[in-house]
């Protein structure tokens, strides 16, 4: 029996029938490289049952303290049942890929039954005109609870169930897992009773260690390494009210190579600014054409994983969180990438100095009734409407696997979209994550605030689309500089065009490379749009 920390016990907390606190994602496999050229649902199973001694999570379940005067425990369920956690469905025809994405967001509104190991797999059939994808592929629409994976040991999760061959053998050594029994509210009681005599001590432990961060935090205000400004302040929005149990998803696929070119825009950015700068423009996209849109820059809470390599295959959640303006206030995407970048170098600069590893241990040392109460508060008085949120959206980065991986034999074509939790008052989030040699930025929202999810996936599109175009154009006008040596190289091997001024002909051959420049760009970027909503 393990006890859960204050952040995973925060999720369970802020469990509701509008809110249920799991994240998954939907992921496409070809059977071709089985076997035997197909995979049976009972083959599913069979993979799935011989490697769960790889993977903590997947038989173990929450028990709760008594009027949640404590945190949860973790203990082997006694009663597991793999059957109930992995289940079959298949799309109805024509099986495309916006009928996919609204059977994933039922699926994924539904909430956990927390007295069994809290994760559910659905393998759906049907996928023959979801395009970019060969008949006969499957699906698997996950589901597990928020306080028993983050993103990093989500990551950890899927590499116990796959394989880097389709032929890997199940492994080897023998399977010692025993389960628990459920204990008493006695028992459980009495455990809380200790815990809150020695929790003064541990509040005053993480209160000493957060001293440093504190000092240094004001130190860097001073000498000005930093600067708390008005950007950091969320308007209100749409997005910004209370919820409906009812989700919507969607996304975007696009080539991994296109969202680093972007980077031209800004050499000192990293990917993950130029995912943000995309959101941000979509979001301008989306409620310009509302009418909607605020006059200052929407932000998004960005988590940071603080979780050390002694603690990769750990249970729970080890992330900070770090506030990031997103410059939805900007139409121009140099500018929104400039801005972007300059307002997340200062808050990883204000993490940094407070500490990321100490905002995680604060949290492990809040009274849980207290999140209980307040979060329910929050709900049922809907002060979602009346307070302001500390960020507008969510904008989370999970690295995904850099070579294919296999389930069942199976080949992992695409993480289609991965799906995350909602709570009032956060009625949109996103996930960006990158398997093999592509990137996709999916969200989930509320059906009720986002009652138009193509339209928003088309405006990610569009913004993707209109800073890859200008990464290309001030590619293109770099190129044609004499201000450094490589252009004058450049434009030296061009002039043999150039000597002959007066003739039609060779003019006319200078003329269509500059009309095809941004071509390659379009191609590329809707090269991925079979895999995409009509």
């Amino acid at each position: 029996m393990r006890q859960l920390q204050g952040m995973d016990s925060s999720f369970v907390a802020l469990e509701s029938p509008n809110s249920p606190m799991h994240i998954g994602s939907v992921l496409i496999y070809n059977p071709a490289t089985a076997p035997e050229g197909f995979v049976r649902f009972k083959d599913i199973l069979g993979f799935i049952e011989s490697r769960m001694q790889l993977s903590r999570t997947m038989r173990q379940r929450l028990v709760r303290v008594p009027f949640d005067l404590d945190y949860p425990y973790w203990i082997e369920d006694p009663n597991f049942d793999l059957e109930y956690h992995v289940r079959h469905v298949a799309l109805p025809k024509p099986g495309d890929w916006r009928q996919l994405c609204i059977q994933a967001a039922r699926i994924h509104a539904r909430p956990l039954d927390l007295d069994r190991p809290p994760w559910e797999f659905t393998v759906v059939e049907g996928l023959d005109n979801v395009r970019g994808y060969p008949k006969g592929c499957f699906a698997f629409v996950t589901k597990v609870h928020h306080a028993a994976i983050d993103g990093m040991s989500g990551i950890d999760l899927m590499e116990a169930l796959h394989t880097i061959t389709p032929n890997t053998a199940p492994p080897n050594q023998p399977d010692n897992w025993k389960p628990e029994k459920i204990p008493s509210a006695v028992e459980l009681l009495g455990k809380s009773y200790v815990n809150t005599l020695l929790n003064p001590l541990k509040q005053a432990q993480v209160a000493a260690q957060a001293v440093p961060g504190i000092a240094k935090a004001i130190r860097g205000l001073v000498t000005r390494d930093f600067k708390l400004t008005t950007d950091l302040v969320p308007p209100r929005t749409r997005f910004n009210r209370s919820i409906s149990p009812h989700r919507v998803v969607e996304g975007r696929t696009f080539p991994l190579a296109d969202m680093k070119a972007i980077r031209a825009l800004l050499p000192d950015a990293k990917v993950n600014d130029v995912a943000l700068a995309v959101v941000g423009g979509a979001l301008n996209k989306y409620l310009t054409a509302k009418g909607d849109l605020p006059k200052t820059t929407m932000t998004a809470m960005a988590p940071i994983s603080v979780r050390s390599g002694e603690e990769k295959g750990d249970m729970g959640n080890q992330v900070a969180a770090m506030i990031a303006p997103l410059g939805s206030h900007l139409s121009d995407p140099k500018e929104r990438l400039e801005y972007v970048y300059r307002q997340t170098s200062n808050s990883k600069a204000m993490t940094n100095a407070l500490g990321a590893r100490t905002m995680t241990e604060v949290s492990k040392v809040n009274p849980l009734l207290y999140m209980a109460l307040g979060a329910q508060l929050f709900s049922r008085v809907s002060l979602a409407h009346r307070l302001a949120m500390p960020f507008n959206t969510v904008v989370t980065n999970v690295p995904g696997p850099p070579i294919h991986i296999y389930s069942s034999g199976a080949r992992l074509e695409s993480m289609a979209l991965s799906l995350i939790c909602l709570t009032d008052g956060l009625g949109l989030a996103h996930v960006v994550q990158s398997y093999v040699d592509e990137a996709y930025i999916s969200f989930t929202a509320c059906r009720d605030i986002m009652p138009d999810p193509e339209f928003y996936s088309e405006c990610l599109q569009d913004s993707f689309d209109d800073m890859l175009a200008a990464a290309k154009a001030l590619e293109a006008g770099s190129d044609k500089a004499p201000g450094s040596k490589p252009a004058a190289k450049k434009a030296t091997a061009r002039k043999p065009a150039a000597k002959k001024p007066a003739a039609k002909k060779p003019a006319v051959k200078a003329k269509p490379p500059a009309k095809r420049a941004p071509r390659p760009a379009t191609k590329r970027t809707t090269s991925k749009s079979p895999k995409e909503s009509a």
